[in-house]
């Protein structure tokens, strides 16, 4: 082909391929391509916001502290036992075991994509929360003796990160079935829970909360877009390895 014909070309034809080409590319991916810029986009633009806040300026936002306090003043001492439980579940009495369990089923029953998303994302979690604390240095706050008072560092909160890691999770891994709705009902009610525990403990800022679930929906959503790893027939017959279809 000599370089007269190489240059001879429909320029508005090829425009009118590459539109129809695109027009169904996003018809079929507008699903994934919205969830990427509401699921990881926006979260992430939160928390890389706060984080840099909280790099320049240790003390943090100015509603920090007086949220905190008010939450401060709920305090009761029936309330007091009750707190220090529940927020144990946020890791290792609530989160740990139930992940562990539901991995040892998804084995059992050779779903191992679900299994692979679940092993990278909830131990992912928590590499990402020891990470960032260790490069942000935000000390706890020192308002009142605690309850259970912690030592490492605060920004992000892990218990916040690790129970809403787990309920996205979750709920993506029940994503098409009828568990769904009611693992999302009830693990918003759990994380908000746990969220709470740890104000009502004077372990951290609210802005530690808030980080903490900004970039456990990125991650856990991000991770899910790229392993895809829903409970569903046709997935599961699809990711078989050879050997076992």
């Amino acid at each position: 082909m000599d370089k007269t014909q190489f240059f001879k070309f429909d320029f508005w034809k090829l425009l009118q391929s590459f539109s129809h080409f695109l027009k169904k590319l996003l018809n079929d991916r507008w699903r994934s391509l919205l969830m990427l810029l509401i699921g990881v986009n926006l979260p992430l633009l939160v928390f890389g916001t706060m984080a840099i806040v909280v790099l320049e300026n240790k003390g943090g936002f100015p509603w920090d502290e007086p949220i905190l306090l008010a939450v401060h003043q709920t305090t009761q001492p029936q309330l007091d036992v009750f707190v220090e439980t529940l927020t144990k579940f946020g890791v290792f009495w609530g989160v740990f075991p139930v992940a562990t369990m539901t991995s040892v089923i998804l084995l059992r029953q050779r779903k191992w994509r679900p299994l692979a998303y679940l092993l990278i994302t909830i131990p992912g979690s928590y590499f990402i929360n020891h990470t960032a604390k260790g490069l942000l240095h935000r000390v706890r706050p020192h308002l009142w003796d605690s309850l259970s008072p912690e030592f490492d560092y605060s920004f992000p909160s892990g218990h916040a990160m690790s129970s809403m890691t787990f309920i996205v999770v979750m709920v993506i891994l029940t994503w098409g079935t009828h568990w769904r709705w009611l693992i999302l009902s009830f693990g918003s009610l759990f994380v908000v829970a746990i969220g709470w525990t740890r104000l009502y403990l004077g372990v951290h800022f609210p802005s530690d909360i808030l980080a903490g679930w900004m970039v456990s929906l990125a991650w856990s959503i991000g991770v899910s877009l790229i392993l895809r790893p829903h409970f569903t027939k046709a997935a599961s017959n699809k990711d078989k390895p050879a050997s076992e279809t």
